[in-house]
């Protein structure tokens, strides 16, 4: 059963990623409300993913990840970008950032956990 961080300052969000990752697809979520919360629980779990949101206070989903990419025992970890600011076309915020995939909010809860499987690789069929 894969664990995923999820890291979202906003409460309800954070909720509702974690009931959709837990209850619909079955895996452990560990939610923080910040960037900086996210690289000590990062190191601390090793989790098998990331879910950041992009826009956050005091320490955003950039530095966050850039701060994960930095640190040896946190850099292997896939990063999937959550993010209210998806534009069609053009350079995104996230193009120089090798992250495994970007969803829009608002998602879907009940794809969430297809979502990120198919962008980090994960065959579902195992999760059971």
């Amino acid at each position: 059963m894969p664990t995923v961080l999820v890291v979202d300052d906003d409460d309800s969000i954070r909720e509702i990623t974690q009931v959709a990752l837990e209850v619909v697809a079955g895996w452990q979520v560990i939610a923080v409300d910040g960037g900086a919360k996210a690289i000590v629980a990062a190191k601390e779990h090793h989790p098998d993913a990331v879910l950041l949101d992009l826009m956050m206070p005091d320490v955003d989903g950039r530095a966050t990840f850039q701060a994960l990419r930095a640190d040896e025992s946190t850099r292997d970890i896939p990063v999937v970008l959550l993010t209210a600011k998806l534009q069609v076309g053009g350079t995104q915020v996230w193009d120089d950032l090798d992250v495994a995939g970007v969803i829009a909010k608002p998602f879907s809860p009940m794809t969430l956990g297809d979502e990120v499987a198919a962008m980090v690789g994960w065959d579902r069929t195992q999760d059971s």
